[in-house]
């Protein structure tokens, strides 16, 4: 006896797709890196890292994009060319608690042109509205032998310190400003791109992807990147930390190694 093929199971339909609420009606920003993390090595020549993301505009009203990324911060030591009886010497050396040692902006346009100077400064955007860390009284301490003021931040010439250490700062490529720096490859979507030099310090790195909307920031998104050393200068690095005493006497060693060994090949010529 042929019995009948089984009716073939009913089509499965899947669910229409649902757009998120907050696609559609919220204004907001998000944003991811190329590359959240970075290697040295004795190889390190510098990083080029893109920051991409996109921009959520349910009305027609024209926004435009910060990106703020900020390096960990340490402590900066200062001196200045001073002039005592027709001889330039180095004044006492000023000491910053800290002070970011990577920062860069870049925007769809002059952040003076995005936001009024108030906002800037309440949010640190930008490096004229960048906060470096300084104690509330200025004193003195001794590191190494050497005697650093620390400065105050009340202090009349805190300002002018402030300055140097940006300007110094800029000229190394560690601080930038780019007003051109982010653009739109297409609607809502933007590319900036990190460009991290050489003498970039190591440890974990703050990106802000701002939005702003009639001078007024409507949403921010956080990154992390973090900059470490690998392989042998790693373990060079945390031991020189961890032990450095040891890590002191060990390179004296070394180096009076290295200079009788010269001394006895350059002797025998």
């Amino acid at each position: 006896m042929i019995q009948a093929p089984p009716p073939p199971p009913p089509a499965f339909e899947a669910p229409a797709p649902e757009r998120s609420v907050d696609t559609v009606q919220d204004l907001r920003v998000a944003a991811a890196l190329t590359n959240a993390q970075v290697q040295v090595d004795s190889r390190f020549r510098g990083a080029s890292i893109v920051l991409y993301g996109a921009v959520f505009n349910p009305t027609d009203d024209p926004t435009d994009v910060v990106v703020v990324v900020r390096g960990p911060d340490e402590p900066v030591r200062l001196v200045k060319k001073t002039r005592n009886l027709g001889v330039w010497l180095n004044s006492r050396p000023v000491l910053f608690e800290g002070a970011p040692g990577f920062y860069m902006t870049a925007s769809t346009r002059p952040l003076s042109d995005i936001a009024g100077f108030g906002q800037l400064r309440r949010l640190g955007v930008g490096v004229d509205h960048l906060r470096i860390d300084a104690p509330e009284e200025s004193r003195t301490v001794t590191r190494y032998g050497v005697r650093d003021v620390v400065i105050s931040r009340l202090g009349e010439d805190y300002l002018d310190w402030r300055r140097a250490v940006i300007r110094l700062r800029e000229a190394a490529a560690l601080y930038n400003t780019d007003p051109d720096g982010v653009t739109f490859v297409d609607r809502g979507l933007f590319r900036a791109e990190v460009e991290l030099p050489a003498i970039a310090p190591t440890g974990e790195y703050h990106a802000e992807v701002w939005l702003f909307r009639d001078g007024e920031p409507a949403g921010v998104s956080n990154l992390t990147l973090t900059v470490a050393k690998v392989g042998f200068e790693r373990d060079v690095y945390e031991f020189a930390h961890r032990r450095p005493w040891t890590y002191g006497v060990l390179c004296v060693l070394l180096a009076a190694g290295i200079g009788y060994a010269a001394s006895r090949v350059l002797g025998r010529r």
